[in-house]
């Protein structure tokens, strides 16, 4: 089972995955990726067109995989695209599809 995908690896594409298999989820990365700075919540909020209480369980989700990363601003808090596993996204979906494995010295965490 050489040709096998490592269990960690695809442990780790599968929570990708799992956390883009939603429209708004894929609408805030793709809203953080072209807005290229933090946002406070209200923002995202806006964009969307959803309650704040659905926004914050959807960027919870995309934390939790590094897609978006949180910075403390006073008592708020603004999320910021995490550029560093976007770019590996597409790489983890050649590699799913027997694409040859990608340079991991890219710093995907």
């Amino acid at each position: 089972m050489a040709d096998l995908l490592d269990r960690g690896t695809a442990q780790e594409y599968a929570s990708w995955f799992r956390a883009l298999a939603d429209p708004t989820r894929v609408q805030i990365v793709e809203y953080l990726a072209r807005r290229d700075r933090p946002l406070p919540v209200a923002e995202i909020v806006a964009a969307v067109g959803l309650a704040q209480s659905t926004v914050s369980q959807h960027l919870k989700v995309l934390t939790e995989a590094r897609f978006v990363l949180v910075e403390p601003v006073g008592t708020a808090r603004h999320y910021r695209i995490n550029a560093r596993c976007v770019a590996c996204f597409p790489s983890a979906a050649d590699v799913v599809m027997g694409r040859p494995a990608p340079n991991r010295s890219m710093g995907c965490s």
